[in-house]
């Protein structure tokens, strides 16, 4: 079932499972999820680093921790440029069986409190930093499930773009038809009345040039959208 932009059931009624997006979204969406699992490994990295003593890594353990809550916040609850939850599937990668919802806040609280331990230098510190670094391996593979819950929708969305394309354009094409059908006609009329029937003559000609040029353009559409 498809849902808007704050994860309500709505939006598309179509049947295709999906918001119509456009592939500049998904390719937004699949960057988003990317990124997650890129500064998730940094974070641990620097958290890791921080609790050796290495000058600089809490703060840049912080601000990837900053671009991973960021980039899950947009794709859950969306953003000015990506929507949340729009559609069954992605509802179900991150609040079905998979509880990849839970699963990541838990990783970010958690990364949040290992850090103000070894900033602090909390005894509970190593014990922390010990558990971060347990769960980074089983949370990279949900993160690499979600990113393809993404992929998925996004070559879906691909051939629904392609199918609705070919129908329009197979529309215009049948449309054209008719209008090359009528052109023939008025020049038969024209051609009847004679000096009188010129200009008609004239209009009917630039139509049939028209009509031309749109079958060119249907031709080189549909060939696209089966490529």
């Amino acid at each position: 079932m498809p849902y808007n932009e704050t994860g309500e059931e709505g939006g598309d009624k179509s049947g295709s499972g999906i918001k119509p997006l456009s592939g500049e979204v998904f390719g937004a969406l699949i960057n988003l999820s990317g990124r997650r699992r890129f500064t998730s490994q940094r974070l641990v990295l620097y958290a890791v680093l921080a609790s050796q003593g290495h000058d600089g890594a809490v703060k840049t353990a912080r601000d990837a921790l900053a671009l991973f809550r960021g980039a899950h916040t947009a794709l859950v609850k969306g953003s000015d440029t990506v929507p949340g939850i729009f559609c069954e599937e992605v509802r179900e990668a991150y609040f079905g069986k998979l509880d990849g919802d839970a699963q990541i806040v838990y990783f970010m609280n958690l990364a949040e409190r290992t850090l103000n331990a070894i900033e602090d230098r909390l005894r509970d510190a190593p014990a922390l930093l010990e558990e971060l670094v347990r769960i980074t391996t089983p949370l990279l593979s949900v993160l690499n499930q979600i990113t393809t819950v993404y992929e998925e929708q996004s070559k879906r969305h691909a051939v629904l773009m392609k199918k609705q394309l070919r129908g329009i354009m197979t529309d215009i094409e049948t449309i054209a038809k008719q209008a090359k059908m009528v052109s023939f006609n008025a020049r038969i009329v024209a051609a009847r009345a004679g000096q009188a029937g010129k200009e008609f003559s004239v209009v009917a000609g630039v139509l049939s040039n028209i009509t031309t040029e749109i079958d060119d353009l249907v031709r080189a559409a549909l060939a696209g959208a089966t490529a």
